[in-house]
């Protein structure tokens, strides 16, 4: 069950797909460009926050189950996974929805749960290899 309205004041608390780790989300639309604000334990990541919406058309257009293929930065992220679409050239932002330099991954890990507290995604949540896909 995810918590808070998605404001500075008032985050999204939410669970890691495997339900495994808490963290914040909200949304500052006060920056340029507007951006999700993560936070997890003493670590704040950034992510563009047109990535809701981005993300949401892809799933519709891929029309089934992606994997989510989280992973740092500085490691590739696995081919056909939503990490990878988060880094891809070929993806609306023509890179990473992450505007953090050294921390701009995760996005497989971080922003699923928020989409699947939208409404706009359902996820797994097993203990690894989670995978996604579009709602509504």
């Amino acid at each position: 069950m995810t918590t808070g309205t998605g404001t500075k004041a008032d985050p999204w608390v939410l669970k890691t797909p495997p339900g495994t780790s808490e963290y914040s989300m909200y949304r500052d639309d006060t920056s340029d460009p507007p951006t999700i604000v993560c936070q997890v334990g003493g670590t704040k990541l950034l992510y563009d926050a047109r990535a809701i919406e981005e993300l949401h058309a892809m799933l519709k257009a891929h029309g089934d189950w992606m994997p989510l293929g989280g992973a740092d930065e500085q490691k590739p992220a696995p081919d056909g996974t939503v990490e990878a679409w988060g880094r891809s050239e070929s993806n609306p932002r023509g890179g990473w929805y992450g505007l953090k330099k050294g921390l701009r991954g995760r996005f497989g890990v971080y922003m699923p749960p928020l989409m699947e507290a939208l409404g706009l995604a359902e996820l797994t949540h097993d203990a690894k290899n989670n995978r996604m896909r579009a709602k509504g």
